[in-house]
């Protein structure tokens, strides 16, 4: 029986995965809408600046594309939510001495419920992204469940851990069963002129400027300054210039001659120090977890093994995740894990299925 025809929301960012899953819905004979968020433009940056996801200049390949696949296309205003809650949780987190990420929380608060409300309203049954991920429907569960693209180098599924029941319902990725080298052939065979465009970067909003001076320049006064930097026995060994500049691992920026190498081994904001350390210390083989969101279950009442990615670049580590009384989880590595850093998420998969996660609060 042929799969029913839906009206689709595609999520267009003018880059080539999105503009190769608007084509694919309209050739398996969808109504595809195109969707762009206006989200942000930095003082200064140039209106044709290609790096920035939601920039004046991937807005207009957006655009083309849609024009080429004979789709309608709309571009929707998000820039007050998006400094709101995306930008203001970026610039608070680093001046808590965390580290965010903002990717995924733009995710959860902006495509996945903002951009989802006007799709909805607008009468489209489902949401397309250009991730790499899948979203399978598990009967004898009654859930929805994220799973692991086939291109483990380029499989996105960590930025969309935070997504509910309810988001997860609506969506649909069309290339998450495809290779990044895969979408560019099939993108340049359809004609796209997208179809070698250059990656985004990581941090959508912070061009060619380091993000610490990002936070500098869009502060009125910064809420942090000089400080010092103590060795783990609280001796002072050197000057920082603010904890925004630094983040758990880093070893470059610090100044400080000393005989070994040094890296921040931790930030502690209410007394603005930053601790430097060999790189042994840097090993915890446990970290408490709060703000949890379950995918493939309702709730976690005992124990449970997982493969658990710290970061986005990290491969994932054996680990028993237990339920904290109260909230949150502890999550306890089989071999200890390298740079855990509070403010990032820790994300716990089962095979390929992730299971759920949430935001590191602190490592030991």
């Amino acid at each position: 029986m042929p799969a029913m025809k839906q009206k689709i929301a595609v999520a267009m960012s003018g880059g080539v995965d999105s503009s190769l899953a608007a084509a694919l819905l309209k050739e398996q004979g969808n109504e595809v809408v195109g969707f762009s968020l206006q989200l942000w433009h930095e003082k200064g940056a140039s209106p044709s600046e290609k790096r920035l996801c939601c920039s004046f200049g991937n807005l207009a390949d957006a655009r083309l594309i849609a024009d080429r696949l004979g789709i309608p296309y709309y571009v929707i205003n998000l820039e007050e939510e998006f400094r709101r809650e995306v930008v203001d949780y970026f610039i608070r987190e680093y001046l808590r001495g965390r580290t965010p990420n903002p990717c995924i929380w733009c995710n959860s608060r902006l495509k996945f419920n903002l951009l989802l409300q006007r799709s909805l309203l607008a009468g489209c049954h489902k949401l397309a992204t250009g991730h790499y991920a899948r979203v399978e429907y598990d009967r004898s569960r009654d859930r929805y469940i994220l799973k692991k693209s086939i291109d483990s180098a380029k499989d996105q599924s960590y930025f969309l851990f935070n997504l509910t029941q309810q988001q997860i319902r609506y969506l649909t990725l069309p290339i998450g069963l495809l290779t990044k080298a895969r979408v560019r052939q099939m993108a340049e065979t359809r004609g796209l002129p997208v179809a070698l465009k250059e990656e985004s970067q990581e941090v959508c909003f912070v061009s060619n400027s380091h993000y610490a001076t990002f936070i500098d320049n869009t502060l009125d006064k910064l809420s942090t300054g000089a400080g010092l930097i103590i060795d783990s026995n609280g001796n002072s060994i050197g000057k920082h210039k603010g904890i925004h500049h630094y983040t758990i691992g880093q070893r470059r920026g610090m100044g400080i001659a000393a005989p070994h190498p040094l890296y921040v081994i931790a930030i502690d904001p209410q007394n603005n120090l930053i601790v430097a350390g060999p790189n042994e210390k840097l090993y915890c083989s446990k970290l408490i977890a709060d703000n949890i969101n379950w995918l493939s279950i309702d709730s976690l009442d005992k124990p449970v093994e997982v493969t658990a990615k710290i970061r986005y670049k990290h491969k994932g580590a054996p680990a028993l995740v237990t339920p904290r009384k109260g909230r949150g989880v502890v999550v306890e590595f089989e071999q200890p894990q390298r740079a855990i850093t509070p403010g990032q998420a820790v994300v716990f998969y089962q095979g390929e299925e992730v299971i759920g996660g949430g935001w590191i609060r602190r490592a030991f």
